[in-house]
């Protein structure tokens, strides 16, 4: 029977392996998230050996009762590790994530005695009850609250959007494939989940080397990389620099300081649209590259970000230029933009009467 798991399963325990000496060695994700990486990956080899025991006892035709427990583990733990997924790629995610999987968990277990879910013969023959495909719409109302969720927190991004979208594509098949294949695909279905997670993790860490850590932003190398991949499509540059820092940091400490960088770039992330990318690039300087952007939508964007900071404590000073007549370099376009913020910055200051330097 090992031998057996052994070479049906090799490709997925060389994937978790790879998984476990990956989340290793990185040094990009917390020491909370990769404690639960380590839980999913355990939560999948174990959901790959209640699979091939079911069907091992299927296939000798014994064990009924026992059949019927594996069953319902196994159609049970989808939607947990689904919502396991949520809870270690989504950071600070609340626990009541895995509420409906509970509830849809008990609904399986009481099928074993009801047949509301499914039910197996004494001849070993399975029947779907009259909630037959629970397990099907749970899976897929934890695929697209994923996808939704992960899309949200993006900076929607092309590079982004392609891995989220690979990750939804391998779930989605856990969907469909079954009806088309039989029960031949839960053979492999763990595999499927395994690579679309490792695939998806490697996209994650090679997104975090161009992702500032404090913020959630893109960072300066990723600035730099877009600005000579892309500066063809590159038509307005806006820069904006948080007024005040120093004197939160003096006042109130680092801590405090941080909290205000998260909360200005909180609020131009929620200005953007889906052609424009923001980055941190200093440590209160942040640069947004818009991307086939008129310069009217330039002006809506650069008002958006005044808005929801006056909403805010905290201030900010913002500058931009468009290309108008596509004569300007991204050189230029930089450097119009930075006058205009630091004339801005001037004139704040001056009303205010606030001394800029550190207290």
């Amino acid at each position: 029977m090992l031998k057996d798991y052994l070479l049906e399963n090799w490709a997925l325990i060389l994937i978790l392996l790879a998984f476990m000496i990956s989340l290793k060695e990185t040094v990009f994700l917390d020491r909370t998230t990769v404690k639960r990486m380590y839980i999913l990956i355990f939560a999948i080899f174990l959901l790959s050996v209640v699979v091939f025991t079911e069907f091992y006892l299927a296939d000798s035709g014994e064990y009924i009762k026992l059949r019927s427990v594996l069953m319902a583990i196994r159609y049970s733990a989808t939607p947990f590790i689904l919502a396991l997924v949520i809870y270690a790629l989504i950071r600070k995610y609340p626990w009541y994530v895995f509420i409906p999987a509970i509830v849809h968990a008990a609904v399986n277990f009481i099928s074993i005695f009801t047949g509301i879910v499914f039910s197996i013969s004494d001849d070993g023959v399975f029947h779907r009850g009259p909630l037959g495909f629970l397990p099907y719409i749970m899976v897929g109302i934890y695929c697209v609250f994923l996808i939704y969720i992960l899309i949200k927190r993006s900076n929607k991004r092309v590079m982004e959007i392609i891995p989220i979208a690979f990750l939804g594509f391998s779930f989605a098949s856990g969907l469909i494939l079954p009806f088309v294949y039989g029960k031949d695909y839960s053979r492999i279905f763990c595999t499927t989940i395994a690579i679309a997670l490792y695939v998806y993790y490697v996209f994650l860490i090679l997104q975090m080397t161009k992702m500032d850590s404090l913020t959630g932003l893109l960072n300066r190398y990723a600035y730099y990389a877009d600005i000579e991949n892309d500066s063809g499509n590159i038509t307005a540059i806006i820069s904006a620099d948080m007024n005040g820092l120093k004197r939160v940091n003096d006042d109130e400490g680092h801590t405090a300081g941080d909290e205000a960088l998260i909360t200005l770039a909180t609020c131009i992330m929620r200005a953007l649209r889906g052609r424009q990318s923001a980055y941190r690039v200093g440590g209160d300087e942040f640069i947004i590259i818009c991307r086939r952007t008129s310069q009217d939508e330039v002006a809506q964007i650069v008002e958006g970000i005044q808005k929801n900071v006056s909403e805010t404590r905290y201030s900010c000073s913002i500058g931009y230029s468009h290309n108008t007549d596509g004569a300007k370099s991204v050189d230029d376009l930089l450097k119009e933009a930075d006058e205009m913020m630091y004339a801005e910055k001037a004139r704040y200051y001056s009303n205010s009467g606030k001394d800029r330097r550190r207290r």
